[in-house]
């Protein structure tokens, strides 16, 4: 499943309830957030490989399915650098500030 609108407002949702003590009133942690993102990311890449695999051996396959399926693995695989992009910098700031 690649990330829709109504996830990113679930998401966004669930972050502005986190509590100091790391997770969501009655909903999930952070952590468990991230997990089910990068899961999602996988299936995307999954979904997208799977469907060319079957087009380029088979023939066989739905130019449309395979369209679609390769640009949601490409989205995900950006959102994936971007939050690694992100998370790099945060930890390179965090690394220049003095004790």
């Amino acid at each position: 499943m690649v990330a829709t609108i109504a996830n990113a407002v679930a998401a966004y949702a669930n972050a502005g309830r986190i509590g100091s003590a790391g997770s969501a009133a009655g909903g999930t942690d952070f952590a468990d957030l991230v997990k089910q993102a990068a899961g999602d990311a996988v299936g995307a890449l999954k979904t997208g490989e799977a469907e060319s695999l079957q087009a380029v051996t088979t023939g066989k396959a739905d130019l449309t399915a395979v369209t679609e399926a390769v640009n949601n693995a490409e989205i995900a695989l950006q959102g994936v650098i971007a939050v690694r992009d992100k998370v790099i910098s945060a930890y390179q700031d965090i690394s220049k500030m003095p004790i």
